[in-house]
């Protein structure tokens, strides 16, 4: 069976907001902008997930609120503190509870950017894949029965808010 792996950095989020706390930032006009884009930008290829473990900060949030009308069905969708600024190993611990044959993870980096790159059997020819710029959002496959087995997987599209220009 193919498993599909989403993995979504938050958009552009508020960095004036000093009186926040940093889970509570969020997105700015930019992210605003860009987090639906990447959300058609899904869903017009076909890769919209049927589940998502999101990061329960705002930004994280709130990107993933914008990119929800766009897809054709609702995924069922769980916010998690432990996702949180996590690392690729809790991504995956995470991930292994997972029970959708296609899931998003919208995370933060480094760790969302760090996991694509450790998962990825060939990185793609994409001059930003290594710093995995907010709004990235990169699709993964996997040949599997679950999401513990996962090993590296096959980069089938991986985007910026930039290329969509």
């Amino acid at each position: 069976m193919t498993l599909r792996l989403l993995l979504i950095r938050h958009a552009k989020s508020d960095q004036d907001a000093a009186d926040l706390a940093d889970h509570e930032r969020p997105l700015n006009a930019r992210g605003r902008r860009d987090a639906p884009r990447m959300g058609a930008w899904i869903a017009d290829r076909g890769f919209a997930p049927d589940e998502v473990l999101c990061s329960y900060a705002q930004r994280t949030r709130e990107t993933l609120d914008l990119m929800l009308p766009l897809w054709p069905a609702p995924p069922r969708v769980s916010h998690r503190a432990d996702l949180y600024h996590a690392d690729p190993g809790a991504l995956l611990a995470a991930l292994a509870g997972a029970t959708g044959r296609t899931v998003a993870l919208v995370g933060h980096n480094p760790g969302i950017g760090q996991l694509a790159g450790t998962l990825a059997g060939q990185a793609p020819a994409h001059p930003r894949w290594a710093d995995f710029p907010t709004a990235s959002v990169a699709v993964l496959a996997f040949e599997g029965a679950t999401w513990s087995e996962i090993g590296e997987g096959e980069v089938l599209a991986y985007a910026i808010p930039a290329d969509l220009a």
